[in-house]
């Protein structure tokens, strides 16, 4: 992305499509790296991601490695939107003043991670809910060792049924389980994203001002994607297991972050850290990648000209 004057318009409308494209492209992914994330020593279910994507299959039909999208396709369009957005403006903002360094794109990177948290924490929370019940599903029915003996089979809840469960017990809070660990996520990702993107996209400019074509930005977004993905991948697992609600008899439970860590270390060794790391990068490296290419497209530009004639 150039740093030139900025339409924060267009960049919300450019961050929306690149997040509900990306997203579709690449959830069921995301929904093997949450199950991957979530399954604990004594009660692994899955081996691989091409593991869980076929079982998944073979338990809850095509349409079952879609679930919990329709949670991640409302929300992630404002959540990429505030991100992409969030960082033009304060590399814009920082420029004024001069030359803009490492550490000043580091400090945009910071500032654009900590403004997606607000929408990321709920969406993550429902949508971790969706895609996880399947898993404890399909633990009842093959290993019903790991599952309380009593315990009833329930039908999957929807994204409301959760949200209103939520609310009802817990209030607002209850959407925010794990705020902190998202935090600890988030602004690290982009930290190390953004400026490592500008970077490597810089590289493969014409000249001085011109920008780089099209597709050195979208190798730049998912070089830049993966690398920060599998940076952080240690905070996600935890992040995923604090806002996970539901587990078989033999999982552990956590109170914090800190118990989190340690019950981790003590009862799978470092290595459960790095649990759904390559889906994660396989998940993270084409979304930021699209996002890039449709930055260079000016697709929200395009939008607000031909439909409002919006000087930009």
């Amino acid at each position: 992305m150039a740093d030139k004057q900025i339409s924060l318009p267009a960049k919300l409308i450019n961050g929306g499509i690149a997040g509900l494209i990306g997203v579709t492209c690449v959830f069921p992914i995301d929904l093997a790296k949450t199950r991957l994330q979530n399954q604990q020593n004594g009660a692994r279910l899955y081996t691989s991601m091409s593991d869980c994507l076929i079982k998944t299959i073979r338990s809850e039909g095509y349409f079952g490695m879609y679930r919990g999208a329709a949670v991640n396709l409302t929300l992630v369009t404002p959540e990429k939107a505030i991100k992409l957005a969030a960082n033009d403006f304060f590399r814009h903002h920082f420029s004024k003043d001069g030359k803009l360094t490492l550490f000043k794109e580091m400090l945009a990177g910071c500032g654009a991670g900590t403004c997606q948290v607000i929408v990321t924490t709920p969406m993550e929370m429902l949508k971790i809910q969706l895609q996880d019940a399947g898993r404890i599903a399909a633990q009842r029915k093959l290993m019903p060792e790991t599952v309380a003996a009593g315990t009833v089979e329930t039908k999957s809840p929807t994204a409301m049924q959760l949200t209103r469960e939520l609310l009802r017990e817990k209030g607002i809070a209850g959407l925010y389980k794990g705020l902190g660990a998202t935090l600890l996520r988030d602004v690290p990702f982009s930290i190390i994203y953004f400026p490592l993107f500008a970077n490597l996209n810089n590289l493969g400019k014409r000249g001085v001002e011109g920008p780089a074509p099209f597709y050195v930005s979208f190798i730049s977004g998912c070089l830049a994607g993966s690398t920060a993905a599998v940076a952080v991948n240690p905070v996600d697992v935890i992040k995923t297991r604090l806002q996970s609600l539901n587990r078989g008899s033999t999982e552990d439970t956590y109170s914090g972050v800190t118990d989190c860590i340690r019950k981790i270390l003590r009862n799978e060794g470092p290595s459960a850290f790095l649990k759904g790391a390559y889906c994660r990068a396989l998940v993270i490296a084409p979304l930021f990648g699209i996002a890039q290419v449709i930055y260079f497209l000016g697709v929200g530009e395009l939008i607000l000209i031909l439909s409002f004639n919006y000087k930009l």
